[in-house]
């Protein structure tokens, strides 16, 4: 990773990299697609929360290892980074939002903001598709609309923001797309997604953790169906589908847990 200066100020930084905005971005695009064919970088700053003095940073953010050249390289590793940014004002965050809770409360709290599907959803917010660079070949399969390429960018994106400005200019967008999240889990018990809550449920009763088990997989590469099965040691199981192993994975066990639950109040 490359040194910055972390005492740099985070905003007013147009002036400072507006040489290289124009005409240098197409002799960096390479081989991708052309310029044209993906909206104004200026409209992802604005809505991302920071304005790059290295736009190659923000570039290399958005390129997709389908992209990548020796002379361009993809996000892997801003999305290693990232990752850890990510975690760290996470946790920051949740400490001074619940100052009396415990680690049993903040780790499920943490989970659900840091995960992929989180960070998917905020690059969807942000209309994040469009401005990937990635093979056309990987386009035209629905790459741009994938959760796992859009959550692996968003990350990318934080630990850019994070190299270009340091902490600061990290939080700011922390705090431009995370924090609402964190307010609106509010106060009270931490959410526990139905996996979690299924095995604490075995678990009690002294049982093994469920088992998942893929039924079908349906579809076209670029919008698969997966249909799973989440059972019991006892026999018990439910089925669920979705565009992704881990949301059908949630699905089924929501659907056997509530089935379960009916079971004993009954």
């Amino acid at each position: 990773m490359r040194k910055v200066d972390r005492k740099a100020p985070v905003s007013s930084r147009a002036g400072a990299r507006a040489k290289g905005a124009g005409g240098s971005l197409s002799g960096r695009l390479g081989g991708a697609e052309a310029p044209s064919a993906r909206p104004d970088l200026d409209s992802l700053e604005a809505a991302l929360g920071h304005i790059f003095s290295d736009r190659n940073l923000l570039l290399e953010a958005l390129t997709h290892a389908s992209a990548a050249t020796t002379l361009r390289p993809d996000n892997q590793r801003l999305e290693f980074l990232g990752d850890r940014v990510l975690g760290v004002l996470t946790a920051e965050a949740l400490l001074e939002r619940h100052p009396e809770a415990q680690e049993g409360d903040l780790a499920p709290r943490l989970n659900a903001l840091v995960r992929g599907e989180t960070c998917a959803e905020i690059a969807e917010a942000l209309d994040l598709g469009p401005h990937l660079r990635m093979a056309r070949s990987e386009s035209l399969t629905g790459g741009r609309r994938k959760a796992a390429l859009l959550g692996d960018a968003m990350e990318a994106l934080i630990a850019a923001a994070y190299l270009d400005g340091g902490w600061p200019a990290a939080r700011a967008v922390f705090e431009r797309h995370w924090r609402p999240r964190i307010e609106a889990q509010g106060a009270e018990q931490a959410p526990i997604d139905a996996k979690t809550a299924l095995q604490e449920w075995a678990q009690a009763r002294g049982l093994s953790p469920p088992h998942y088990e893929v039924l079908r997989r349906e579809g076209p590469d670029h919008a698969p169906q997966f249909t799973i099965a989440a059972r019991l040691e006892t026999g018990a199981s439910q089925t669920a589908k979705g565009a992704s192993k881990r949301v059908a994975e949630q699905g089924a066990a929501a659907a056997l847990l509530q089935v379960l639950r009916e079971g004993e109040r009954s």
